[in-house]
């Protein structure tokens, strides 16, 4: 996989992604602040792993997967700049999920946590609201505090990452 081929398959991750958000929820502007491709081979996940290091750099590994911060990519929900590869899970059979921003979390969770497809999801120092729809083959996500805010990432401190690459 080259790299244009990662980079289409992620914006067509956020774009479905971001239908899904819009049919279930109000906040049609909320921006992506994180994607993840759902890789379903060994194979898959070493080629998009190749790809996605041509793009960015590895700032974490996960016990799922390697998270890299990378050039701003365009998408419909805004730049994206986290990009996480996962390995194969046999839970994950959908292309990959994007995480979006939520300004008022509290709100948002007391509005949408009861209705179908929303589950909290709580970790040790965030939690999130996971959204699936059959008709997807994509899942949605919202965090608190969204992922570039855990790991302390500003925009600047972004840009600067990258222009040494």
């Amino acid at each position: 996989m080259d790299t244009g081929e990662l980079k289409i398959k992620v914006q067509n991750i956020v774009r479905k992604a971001t239908t899904l958000k819009n049919k279930h929820i109000n906040h049609k502007n909320a921006p992506v602040n994180y994607a993840c491709i759902f890789s379903q081979s060994k194979e898959e996940y070493d080629k998009l792993l190749e790809a996605a290091r041509k793009i960015g750099n590895i700032i974490k590994e996960t016990p799922t997967g390697l998270l890299f911060q990378i050039s701003p990519l365009k998408t419909v929900s805004g730049f994206l700049r986290l990009l996480k590869i996962r390995l194969p899970d046999n839970t994950r059979p959908e292309l990959g999920d994007a995480d979006f921003t939520i300004s008022n979390f509290p709100d948002f969770k007391k509005k949408y946590l009861s209705k179908d497809g929303f589950k909290l999801i709580k970790r040790e120092d965030f939690e999130m609201i996971e959204l699936m729809d059959s008709e997807f083959d994509v899942r949605s996500y919202f965090s608190n505090p969204p992922l570039d805010k855990q790991l302390n990432l500003s925009l600047e401190h972004s840009l600067m990452k990258i222009k040494k690459k």
